[in-house]
C-alpha cells in the first residue's frame, strides 16, 4: 500500500461512481471485464492502475477516460486570476474552474441581459448584494430584491432586468460534476 501523501491520484471515485449507480464490485466487473480483487484494490488505492484497466472501467461508467482521470485526480488547491469583462451595460469580473464560475455583476437601472445560448449544462444561481432585479425564466417573472437568490437551469431561456442599480454574484455550475 502507498502512501496517500505521495498519491496523485484517488480511485475512491470508482467506488462514489459505482454506488450512484447502485452497483456492487461484480456488477461493475461484469460490465468492464476487469476482476473485482482489482477493483476493490483500486477503490482502496492499493494498486496502481494500468491504462487499459482505467479505459475498460471508464467504458463501462459511458465516460471518456480521460473524464475518469479528472475525476480522481487529487489537487489541494487551484488558483486563477479573474477576468474582467462588460456585456450589455452589466460589468463582470468572473473566477472560472472546470466546474463552476463564479461572478460579480454590476449594472444600472434599465441594463437587459439576454444570452441563455452562451450556456452548456449549467445550473445558474444569481444573489441580489444590492439594487432590484427582474429575472425572466421561461416565462415565469421573479423579482429579487437585496439579499434574495434563485437558481435554475441556465439552458432555460432567461433575462436579466435591472429595476434600481444592482450588483450581483452569479454563479454557473456544471451539471453531473463533483466539486
Amino acid at each position: 500500500m502507498t502512501n496517500n501523501r505521495e498519491q496523485r491520484w484517488d480511485f475512491g471515485v470508482l467506488r462514489q461512481l459505482r454506488r450512484q449507480l447502485d452497483w456492487s464490485i461484480a456488477d461493475l466487473s461484469e460490465r468492464s471485464g476487469v476482476a473485482a480483487s482489482v477493483i476493490s484494490k483500486l477503490e482502496r488505492n492499493w494498486n496502481k492502475a494500468e491504462l487499459e484497466t482505467l479505459y475498460k472501467l471508464s467504458q463501462a461508467f459511458s465516460m471518456n477516460l480521460s473524464d475518469l482521470l479528472a475525476l480522481a485526480e487529487k489537487r489541494t488547491a487551484q488558483q486563477v486570476a479573474e477576468q474582467d469583462y462588460c456585456s450589455d451595460g452589466f460589468s463582470f469580473r468572473r473566477v472560472s474552474y472546470g466546474n463552476i464560475r463564479c461572478m460579480t455583476a454590476s449594472a444600472p437601472a434599465g441594463a437587459r441581459l439576454c444570452k441563455p445560448s452562451v450556456h452548456k449544462e449549467d445550473s445558474e444561481m444569481c444573489w441580489v448584494q444590492e439594487g432590484v432585479v427582474e429575472i425572466f425564466v421561461a416565462g415565469h417573472r421573479y423579482k429579487l430584491e437585496k439579499g434574495m437568490s434563485l437558481q435554475f437551469d441556465a439552458l432555460l431561456d432567461h433575462e436579466y432586468n435591472v429595476l434600481e442599480d444592482c450588483k450581483l454574484i452569479i454563479t454557473h455550475l456544471k451539471k453531473n460534476k463533483r466539486f
